[in-house]
């Protein structure tokens, strides 16, 4: 007898209805009566569970009534009718087989259990409804991102995890070395000899693949990355963790107002598209963790968003009657208080504020005539703040030398960045969504280390 996956079942019952088929899966919940009882049994293919109703006229019965939840089963049996359940139509079984059998003290019983307890049980917490719906919904995020640029002719480039450059500059990197610290090898000055490393070099755990990526949009016209990324930032904040995932495209013969516009139309498509083929996941959010969340979703998906400059936005922002905690100053970054407030109070849809003071930002951006600004984006939306970063690069060769010096950027290390303004250079933007801020925005969820499989934060690296 052919196998059938829940999901398939719950697309088109009709086609299912009176139908012998078999199932397995894990038991969710049981409850039984003298004669008979009821199985929510999940195969992992749907969010949704499949109620199975078995009876005494099962040989094995005693067996399955005693049943502990995460029981691994096989069931044959008839689809039918159940006009008093949940849903019109049930899995009659006729055999019930055992094909793994869960312990008594399994940690997830049927009651509410914290966010922080799941966390220690990282290996199992897909099995509840919350992370079952968290990361079916990353999953679907992900095949939108990548079907957005393959849809619009974007080569996807597989940047290196180990790098020899730092992007942002900003020097919060994890080491990759194979020498041994009991026994380090020191040049003439005392220090660290790399050459004797594994690659000759000192080597890091990437940041970002935009630099490279930069390469192959000078090739390709169209490319982005989606990988992960890491930072040894000691942040131990709901924002932050060690290793995430990236979005990165980068377009050439662009300028920044075709970056802006590529960025609205990326997250619109990302988000119409969960909504859509999520709607499960979606509905669970908004009724179990965030109430205003499709409200606020189908705020983006139906706005034109806004732009600002980065001036425009102190002064908005100095004018309002809001006590802030972080002081509001020209040269000074944005606080998520101050960019919840442009698109929460003032605009109340997502804002992109540009051109942003050169030292704030990193040494790749173009320069803009006024010498004092940068070609940067980011783009805001309510209920989080930045999302998205991006700008203009920087394409004039003299223009970059300068703003590497001004960084302390030691040229050797850049050499082949370089070279990309030497040979046909042009201008070119590009743009980077945290993916897991997205998923966080698309959820509801309130912290990172809920959206992120097995988190990598300070001082865990458990499983």
């Amino acid at each position: 007898m052919d196998e059938v996956l829940v999901k398939e079942i719950f697309r088109n019952p009709d086609a299912y209805l009176h139908r012998r088929l078999e199932v397995s899966g894990w038991v969710r919940t049981i409850r039984v009566s003298k004669t008979f009882g009821f199985i929510e049994l999940n195969d992992g293919s749907f969010f949704r569970n499949l109620q199975v109703v078995f009876d005494d006229s099962l040989p094995n019965f005693e067996q399955i009534a005693k049943l502990p939840i995460a029981t691994a089963l096989r069931i044959e049996g008839e689809v039918v009718e159940s006009p008093g359940a949940k849903q019109p139509w049930e899995l009659k079984a006729a055999r019930i087989e055992v094909e793994g059998l869960s312990q008594p003290d399994y940690p997830l019983q049927k009651k509410k259990h914290s966010l922080e307890f799941l966390r220690t049980i990282a290996h199992l917490r897909p099995r509840s409804n919350t992370f079952s719906a968290v990361f079916r919904l990353r999953s679907v995020a992900a095949y939108a991102i990548h079907r957005f640029f393959q849809e619009r002719d974007f080569v996807y480039v597989h940047t290196p995890i180990i790098t020899g450059s730092d992007c942002e500059g900003a020097g919060a990197m994890f080491r990759v070395t194979t020498l041994d610290p009991a026994a380090l090898p020191r040049d003439d000055r005392g220090e660290v000899d790399f050459t004797q490393d594994f690659f000759g070099k000192e080597t890091n755990l990437t940041v970002s693949g935009q630099l490279e990526a930069e390469a192959f949009c000078l090739a390709f016209r169209k490319v982005y990355t989606f990988g992960p990324t890491f930072r040894a930032e000691n942040s131990n904040t709901p924002r932050h963790a060690a290793e995430f995932w990236m979005v990165e495209p980068e377009i050439a013969f662009a300028d920044l107002n075709d970056d802006m516009a590529l960025a609205e139309e990326m997250l619109k498509y990302v988000l119409s598209y969960c909504l859509e083929h999520a709607p499960a996941e979606m509905e669970f959010f908004s009724r179990f963790i965030d109430p205003g969340l499709l409200p606020r979703l189908e705020n983006v998906i139906n706005s034109d968003f806004g732009v600002i400059t980065y001036t425009e936005a102190i002064d908005l922002l100095k004018k309002a009657k809001q006590n802030f905690a972080y002081p509001v100053e020209w040269g000074a970054d944005l606080q998520t208080e101050h960019e919840r407030y442009l698109t929460e109070q003032i605009f109340r849809k997502p804002v992109f504020v540009i051109n942003y003071p050169k030292e704030i930002k990193a040494f790749y951006m173009r320069l803009n005539d006024d010498q004092r600004t940068v070609a940067a984006m980011d783009l805001l939306v309510p209920g989080v703040g930045e999302i998205i970063g991006g700008s203009q690069r920087e394409e004039r060769l003299p223009v970059l030398e300068a703003r590497m010096k001004e960084c302390g950027l030691d040229f050797n290390d850049y050499w082949w960045y370089l070279d990309l303004r030497k040979y046909g250079g042009t201008k070119h933007a590009g743009f980077g969504l945290g993916f897991e801020r997205a998923i966080m925005y698309m959820t509801g969820m309130a912290n990172i280390r809920d959206v992120l499989p097995f988190p990598r934060t300070v001082n865990n690296a458990e499983f």
